[in-house]
């Protein structure tokens, strides 16, 4: 494991919400992190879809992952979702890279998926500009 994703793990450990949904950090490098999330009931609507909500928490913490693994400590200072499907699986995993970056925001974009018996579909996409804190 390299140092970042250690520190990134940190970080997700010290999020009480994101410890309380399960999320898990799958890659984090400059300029990209991966975040996956196991589905469970609690998780679901009253359609058996994940709520918008839930997979709108792991966009906006992908995309804020993305753009801190290049400026540093940050925080999401805007983002944009677009919902394509009802989010139907077993695991979801957000996928964050970042577009554009200077020394005090970066522009990122994120896929949401829906892995379902191994098959991956995009469920949401999502564009936010993260901000560098202090």
């Amino acid at each position: 494991m390299s140092e970042l994703f250690d520190f990134g793990k940190n970080i997700l450990e010290q999020q009480p919400f994101s410890v309380l949904l399960g999320t898990e950090l799958r890659a984090f490098e400059p300029g990209k992190a991966e975040l996956a999330l196991a589905v469970r009931d609690e998780l679901k609507q009253q359609h058996g879809f994940v709520h918008g909500g839930v997979v709108s928490y792991l966009a906006d913490n992908a995309l804020t992952y993305a753009g801190g693994s290049v400026l540093g400590d940050s925080v999401t200072s805007e983002y944009k979702i677009n919902y394509l499907r009802p989010a139907l699986g077993q695991t979801l995993l957000a996928r964050a890279t970042v577009i554009s970056a200077g020394k005090r925001q970066a522009v990122c974009q994120c896929q949401v998926v829906a892995i379902n018996d191994g098959e991956e579909r995009v469920v949401a996409v999502a564009q936010g500009t993260i901000t560098k804190i202090g």
